[in-house]
């Protein structure tokens, strides 16, 4: 009897993630060994002046530092992931962004939900990173030096 609990134990032990499910889903740091200021800008807003300004502030930073020697990371949830829609009117600002080095970040869970509303899965600007949990996003870069900005 022992040995068959120890034995169920052990199974259910083995079948779970050691690691929690949106650690373990989180998406590395950016490799830029030599980034001396490493930045998040939450977009958490659907208004066209917000999303203006994190992408001001975004290429106001690349001017002001080496783009080698500063991570930037856009993180955006809720109405903020209008911006990495494929119909975004700013499409072509986000992806020269990218091309420069600024990785933006699109929360799945707001996908999700947008899908579950909607019926219809939104499509998001190919070299924006899918993370499962924007805010966890924002909280794994904290915990690793990026200092968190929300213009």
């Amino acid at each position: 009897m022992r040995l068959q609990v120890f034995c169920a134990m052990l199974l259910a032990l083995l079948a779970s993630p050691a690691v929690p499910e949106a650690v373990a889903q989180q998406v590395p740091l950016q490799d830029k060994p030599f980034a001396e200021h490493k930045i998040v800008l939450q977009l958490s807003d659907g208004d066209a002046k917000k999303q203006a300004l994190v992408l001001s502030v975004a290429n106001n930073l690349l001017k002001a530092y080496d783009p080698d020697k500063v991570a930037i990371e856009v993180v955006a949830f809720g109405p903020g992931i209008d911006l990495l829609l494929t119909g975004s009117e700013r499409r072509k600002q986000v992806e020269s962004l990218i091309a420069q080095g600024v990785r933006f970040d699109i929360c799945l869970n707001t996908v999700d939900t947008l899908e579950r509303e909607t019926g219809k899965r939104p499509e998001f600007i190919p070299g924006a990173t899918p993370v499962q949990v924007g805010v966890g996003q924002i909280l794994f870069l904290a915990e690793n030096g990026y200092t968190l900005v929300r213009p």
